[in-house]
């Protein structure tokens, strides 16, 4: 295999040209990207079809208490004894290996979190496919990337274009998969990756209408225009979506916290899989990724998420429905943190769509009842997904295009820049970062669109460590200590005792007149000569806190201990050299 590979890259070398190599493989990913795309989203369509209409959906259903806890039994045992390894978070899984390995994910990950997720959301969980299918998508470019030799620039833009293949397959909205390449990703916008991207996600979206035709997750088509009166409207679902999205973030991550305290992972299931159940019980819009519901939303049935409820009784009252609407609010993002902090698989990409719809229904039925002014529900519904979704992803335009695309023209696109930058400003405010790099973010390990930042986040402290400094005892004489020098290629000598303790350094410039002063030779000690450097480096710190240390200190060399033990040094002349060489290989186009 590895032979056919190398004759195969020799070949390719001698016939094909970087460029249009790179066109080829973002053509294969995006057409790969979008059948993984069309056969996720028909497997857990049809496993969800046969357990609902199936067994016939009718309120308060039992079978909603059973089905989400085998779903993520299912799910935990597929990944404990197969897959072996996290596959949760799958965006954000695809930040860390941009930011921390060199744009490589594993192999498995081409289909591992199709599998999982489809246990996961087919029999009830609260969370989206599209995490998994982004996952997937990347998964195979940077697969094809690692087979193809490329480096790690045009690897990361393989990765790029399985994720715009992927959002262009599942939503038929390529322009929103580029952008969600450029904004979550944060791929740079260049002439030399639009166009790759271009290619993938046109291939997937096409591949997408070739084998399902028209029909797609909404099938909507805007029957009122947008009306100038209700911009204050929404500026106001502008605001409201941005609260919807903090809370959404911080309420996740507080619950998922909690799961992992509980160490007994089948009382995590356990208690998981019963409280996802009572919660789909009492609301059965609750149950899956809930397009359904949105879709009714967007029909302007928006009273069956309500009337399917246990408070179906209290929906007589108009008044009461905006109130439900808020329980279901509060409680969408509760199940879907459950689901996934007891061992589902899923993502946050569906749960913050039927958010906005549902926080755009809210206000347009509130303004309905106390407003002489009538809004269209429709509308705000469309408008608060894009809301919710700018806030949560911190992808503004990401969510203007997939809704205006979704709708199939541009009619709302002053209300949805309204609603989405507001959105986005609001929770700017409170969250620096998305929901998918929150974590990354608070170790040290997101990698940005800032250059500088970028390239130190990938560099490592293991992979620059020089070990050709030769150590000495503290109660070595001086003339001992000048033997060792002489065998050096170093001016630095770190002192250690025979546990490698490190116990300090010495620096040739400072003991220059003594070392040529040989009546000192039998008087003077390496104790007496060596200092405990101000600052040195820990093996797991980052780069840019080794950057840091290179500023607050003269010194070109910073010692590596691990506690308390030496293992080597770090050079200035070494990270500015590799961070140069890395900065270089980003940037070329």
């Amino acid at each position: 295999m590895e032979k056919l590979a190398s004759k195969f890259f020799e070949w390719r070398v001698r016939h094909i040209s970087d460029r249009q190599f790179i066109y080829i493989l973002a053509h294969v990913v995006g057409i790969l990207s979008g059948l993984a795309a069309i056969l996720l989203k028909n497997t857990v369509h049809y496993a969800h079809f046969l357990l609902t209409d199936g067994f016939g959906i009718i309120r308060n259903n039992y079978i909603f208490f059973v089905s989400p806890l085998l779903g993520i039994t299912l799910t935990v045992l597929f990944v404990k004894y197969f897959v072996r390894d996290n596959i949760g978070h799958g965006v954000s899984r695809i930040l860390y290996s941009i930011s921390k390995n060199n744009s490589r994910l594993k192999p498995h990950n081409t289909w591992t979190s199709m599998v999982a997720s489809t246990f996961t959301i087919a029999f009830g969980g609260s969370v989206g496919a599209e995490a998994p299918i982004v996952l997937t998508g990347s998964a195979i470019g940077s697969n094809l990337g690692r087979l193809a030799r490329l480096n790690y620039r045009t690897t990361t833009l393989m990765i790029g274009c399985g994720a715009a293949g992927a959002i262009a397959g599942i939503f038929k909205a390529p322009i929103a998969g580029i952008i969600f390449a450029v904004e979550v990703l944060m791929l740079d916008l260049t002439l030399a990756t639009l166009i790759p991207l271009l290619i993938s996600a046109s291939t997937a979206s096409v591949l997408s209408y070739f084998l399902l035709g028209k029909s797609v997750l909404f099938n909507f088509t805007l029957n009122t225009p947008f009306q100038l009166g209700t911009i204050p409207f929404y500026i106001l679902l502008g605001i409201l979506a941005g609260a919807v999205s903090i809370y959404f973030t911080r309420a996740s991550g507080y619950i998922e916290s909690k799961f992992k305290n509980i160490e007994n992972v089948w009382k995590k299931i356990l208690f998981g899989g019963l409280l996802l159940g009572v919660l789909i019980f009492f609301f059965p819009s609750l149950f899956g990724e809930g397009y359904d519901s949105l879709l009714a939303i967007l029909n302007g049935n928006g009273d069956i998420i309500v009337t399917q409820s246990f408070f179906a009784e209290f929906a007589k009252n108009p008044w009461f429905i905006p109130l439900i609407l808020l329980l279901i609010l509060f409680f969408k993002v509760v199940a879907m943190a459950v689901t996934t902090g007891s061992g589902g698989v899923g993502g946050v990409f569906a749960p913050a769509l039927f958010m906005g719809g549902v926080t755009g229904l809210f206000l347009s039925r509130v303004i309905n009842l106390v407003s002489p002014y009538k809004v269209n529900e429709s509308n705000f519904s469309l408008v608060g997904m894009a809301g919710v979704m700018a806030g949560v992803m911190h992808a503004p335009l990401t969510a203007i295009f997939l809704i205006a695309e979704i709708t199939g023209g541009y009619q709302l696109l002053s209300p949805l820049i309204i609603t989405a930058t507001i959105a986005f400003i609001t929770v700017q405010i409170f969250e620096p970062h998305s929901i998918y790099a929150k974590r990354l973010a608070e170790r040290g390990e997101l990698i940005t669109h800032h250059k500088d930042k970028a390239v130190l986040s990938r560099m490592k402290v293991t992979e620059l460590i020089e070990r050709n400094f030769l150590t000495v005892d503290k109660d070595a004489t001086l003339g001992e200590f000048v033997k060792i020098v002489a065998q050096s290629e170093r001016n630095v000598f770190p002192v250690v005792d025979k546990d490698r303790v490190f116990l300090g350094v010495v620096f040739i410039n400072d003991i220059r007149e003594q070392i040529f002063n040989h009546e000192l030779y039998n008087e003077v000690y390496v104790r007496d000569v060596m200092f405990m450097p101000d600052v040195s480096v820990s093996p797991n710190d980052s780069m840019e806190d080794v950057a840091k240390l290179f500023q607050q200190t003269p010194h070109y060399n910073l010692p590596v201990i691990k506690e308390g033990k030496y293992i080597g040094f770090v050079s200035r002349a070494n990270v500015f050299s590799k961070y140069r060489g890395m900065l270089k290989e980003s940037s070329e186009d």
